[in-house]
């Protein structure tokens, strides 16, 4: 059994021995018991599995879960929707999905919450002009599945947090 060690949401985990095969989103949830990352369709195509994969040179992507093996997460720094609040504040982004009631079933939300906080990210590296925002989420959001049909109020929760500080995402 292959060894796993990794950093989520800042705390080191491991090594920690997994089966062969072993999905990320099984060790996540069986083994670490950290169940807010959701198993949706199994093959990568709705992403509600997605995870923050937080790269050497400071940027940050999605990746899902469901299809990946743990062992393909080894070394890497991760974060779950789990690692978004501080203290017990909710983020921005997490209180503008609340607000916006961005959410219906809530088994998407953590695959968008996580994807809206690359953006966001992303956007505060290198701010666009305001013409070209809704695009961008929409670009963004795109591939994750809402089986409630909630896309409208997940952008226009992400939206309203990029407006409410557009100097630091707005060129």
């Amino acid at each position: 059994m292959p060894p796993v060690s990794l950093t989520i949401n800042g705390r080191s985990h491991g090594p920690i021995e997994v089966r062969e095969g072993l999905s990320m989103n099984d060790f996540l949830r069986e083994v670490l018991g950290m169940t807010g990352t959701k198993f949706g369709c199994g093959a990568a195509q709705c992403l509600s599995c997605a995870v923050i994969v937080d790269h050497a040179d400071g940027t940050s992507s999605t990746t899902p879960t469901c299809i990946a093996s743990a062992t393909d997460f080894n070394t890497l720094a991760i974060r779950t929707v789990e690692g978004h609040a501080k203290n017990g504040e909710l983020t921005p982004l997490q209180k503008s999905f609340v607000a916006h009631f961005a959410f219906q079933c809530g088994y998407c939300t953590p695959g968008f919450l996580n994807e809206g906080q690359v953006l966001l990210e992303r956007l505060e590296r290198s701010p666009i002009p305001r013409a070209d925002l809704e695009r961008t989420i929409a670009e963004a959001l795109d591939g994750h599945l809402c089986r409630c049909s909630g896309y409208v109020k997940y952008h226009q929760a992400v939206r309203d947090v990029v407006l409410a500080d557009p100097k630091r995402f707005l060129t």
